[in-house]
């Protein structure tokens, strides 16, 4: 079936891959986006609505909401540097209107809502798998509220209203609305332009995800019969691999000449999740490898697509949200 989706934070780094993807598969789409990193991420399509405005304004919602059946919510301040710099902006944008947009969209008849949470709402584990039925430990502010969204949305499920729950893991590769903030985009930028990087530490693992199967899994969730994803919480990344090993995919994607620096550091924690269930259970496999990501992204500085890549405040939240002052 065909759906009328409004995805929160459609312009976003996941959102301008997510959004093209939805309307070649025939959806109807809404963006609600503050259209922070520009007006032209997305290309004007005739079943495309953009919405610039915010998500804690209700006024803006309830409009952005009409005619949509389905909900994809990817906005928020995004990852702990970019929330810590400013916690009371973090928590009114990722909490404080959380329940409000539930609510709403329920109202304006909604029939599916799907959640991008965090795979950072478990905090550090020793389990070897971490898998969705651990216990959530939140390390920080930006995870500890990601997992009481999670909890305010289950409890407002019911007959008719579906919720499934995604936690990625770091999301790379190339996007319209590109990050260069992110550990394997950070690594790529300076392996091109500087010709060296730096690894600090290294032992730590950080799971990752390409941009094209993180959005894919989205599509794919409005393909599936509501009993298949109901209240159901999934991991979805590729592989965990350590920091160093990371480093070492870019060396190999950008040429052996690349200097790897290591240095100590005093943060040792080390993020790891299993993907499994959504393979079992919905017989979802990225197809993308790091590797690719990598090369994704290196070729976009290199032909132009991104410019200034170093320093082009476009590319690195914290850089944006201090320069526009958001509030």
């Amino acid at each position: 079936m065909s759906w009328n989706v409004l995805v929160t934070g459609g312009a976003g780094y996941v959102g301008a891959v997510l959004v093209p993807k939805l309307l070649a598969a025939g959806h109807g789409v809404t963006v609600l986006d503050l259209y922070l990193y520009g007006d032209d991420v997305l290309e004007p399509h005739p079943r495309l609505r953009e919405v610039k405005g915010d998500m804690r304004d209700a006024a803006t919602v309830e409009d952005a909401l009409q005619g949509c059946d389905a909900v994809i919510h990817l906005a928020c301040i995004s990852n702990d540097p970019s929330y810590d710099l400013d916690p009371e902006l973090g928590k009114s944008i990722n909490y404080d209107c959380f329940l409000p947009l539930v609510r709403a969209a329920k109202a304006a008849g909604v029939k599916r809502f799907i959640y991008a949470s965090s795979s950072s709402v478990y905090g550090v584990k020793d389990d070897p798998e971490v898998t969705e039925d651990l216990e959530l430990e939140p390390l920080t502010d930006y995870s500890k509220f990601k997992a009481l969204c999670e909890k305010e949305l289950l409890q407002e499920s019911e007959p008719g209203f579906v919720t499934c729950i995604i936690r990625p893991a770091t999301v790379c590769g190339y996007s319209p609305r590109q990050r260069l903030d992110v550990i394997v985009n950070i690594l790529t930028n300076f392996a091109v332009n500087k010709g060296a990087i730096k690894v600090f530490g290294g032992a730590q693992k950080r799971p990752n995800i390409h941009v094209e199967d993180m959005t894919q899994l989205y599509v794919d969730l409005l393909d599936l019969e509501d009993e298949k994803i109901d209240r159901k919480i999934y991991n979805a990344g590729y592989e965990n691999h350590t920091v160093m090993q990371l480093a070492e995919l870019v060396k190999a994607e950008i040429g052996d000449d690349l200097t790897i620096n290591v240095e100590p550091t005093d943060d040792p924690r080390s993020y790891h999740v299993s993907s499994e269930k959504l393979k079992s259970d919905l017989g979802f496999e990225p197809k993308h490898t790091i590797s690719m990501a990598i090369a994704d992204v290196a070729a976009a500085i290199r032909d132009g697509r991104l410019t200034d890549s170093m320093n082009n405040p476009a590319y690195f939240n914290i850089k944006r949200m201090k320069d526009t002052n958001l509030k």
